[in-house]
């Protein structure tokens, strides 16, 4: 079997707070193969963008830290690398796209020369060059005028328009994979659409592989191959994507997908919603972190923290009663 483009063993990311160590992330593994799509969800809080940040290592320190762990990418450990060394790889050979563009883009300067830095930073081409290429980019995500858009500022931008011009940014080198955190947020609806299948166009064309974190359902279920759920800051299930909307195993997984309308949904029904908040990463509790909102709990679960293993073959579940849950229990 060819080997993964990036493997992430046992990675833990902690901050120092007023409370106490606070672990956001705590022992993720998953892999990603060369031009795939995997998906990562859950709550607000669950650890889906600190491990995004993680993994090209932008935790802020102090207070975060990543205390433990690997992300082998193409065979490098990322976290071994000197400082250089990573800042030669970001926004190269793995680029992210950040949750807010507006912040993200530098105001003082127009979008064109954003564009075009990585390319002469990372590629050493001339800047008129790095131009000139910088509006191909924007005319390749299909913003309109991309030529006279180039010597435009960020505030001249919509939304969309932003959002595009940051993909054109992490498309600008090239790179063998591409992190999206929440990419579409605070976009309408029919923007959204467009964004998404613009971002698997364009990284499918470049047998890119693609990180694409997210709380929709919906966008999972159109745009990934694989689905990393998180709950707590631990990965809680992880499948190929049709095996997790065809057969859930953890509770937290299945009560997402009962909380979501479904066109096939009877005339009348009503939602189900998962009970309780999230948890407070700071007090956990001892055993399994959803059990407070799990109907399904036992002494069990509040006791030992389940482990993350095969359920069935090439899907993973944390959960002490995974072979006893069914999607049609979980609405019972």
């Amino acid at each position: 079997m060819t080997a993964p483009l990036l493997s992430v063993r046992h990675l833990s990311t902690e901050f120092r707070t007023e409370r106490g160590t606070v672990r956001a992330v705590d022992d993720v593994s998953f892999d990603l193969a060369a031009g795939e799509t995997l998906a990562i969800v859950g709550e607000s809080g669950s650890g889906k963008s600190v491990t995004a940040m993680s993994l090209l290592r932008l935790i802020p320190s102090p207070p975060g830290r990543i205390s433990s762990g690997e992300v082998v990418f193409d065979g490098q450990d990322l976290l071994k690398l000197t400082d250089e060394q990573i800042r030669a790889i970001r926004g190269d050979r793995i680029a992210m796209i950040f949750q807010e563009p507006m912040s993200s883009l530098n105001p003082s300067l127009t979008v064109g020369l954003q564009i075009a830095e990585p390319i002469n930073l990372h590629r050493r081409t001339p800047w008129a060059r790095a131009m000139d290429m910088a509006a191909d980019l924007l005319a390749r995500v299909r913003l309109p005028d991309a030529k006279s858009r180039v010597k435009a500022y960020p505030h001249q931008f919509s939304g969309g328009m932003r959002q595009r011009a940051m993909i054109a940014m992490a498309l600008a080198c090239q790179p063998q994979l591409i992190i999206a955190d929440e990419p579409t947020t605070a976009l309408d609806v029919t923007v959204q659409a467009q964004i998404l299948a613009l971002l698997k166009e364009v990284t499918r064309a470049a047998n890119s592989a693609l990180i694409l974190i997210t709380h929709d359902l919906g966008v999972v279920a159109r745009y990934a191959d694989r689905v990393c759920v998180m709950y707590g800051g631990r990965v809680v299930e992880s499948a190929p994507a049709r095996d997790i909307y065809r057969d859930p195993r953890h509770p937290y997984t299945i009560g997402l997908m009962a909380s979501v309308p479904r066109l096939d949904q009877a005339a009348g029904s009503r939602l189900v919603p998962i009970e309780g908040s999230p948890p407070n990463l700071a007090k956990l509790p001892p055993g399994c972190a959803f059990a407070p909102r799990c109907r399904h709990a036992t002494d069990l679960c509040r006791r030992e923290r389940p482990a993350l293993v095969a359920t069935v073959p090439d899907h993973l579940t944390a959960c002490h009663h995974h072979d006893q849950l069914s999607p049609a229990a979980a609405a019972s």
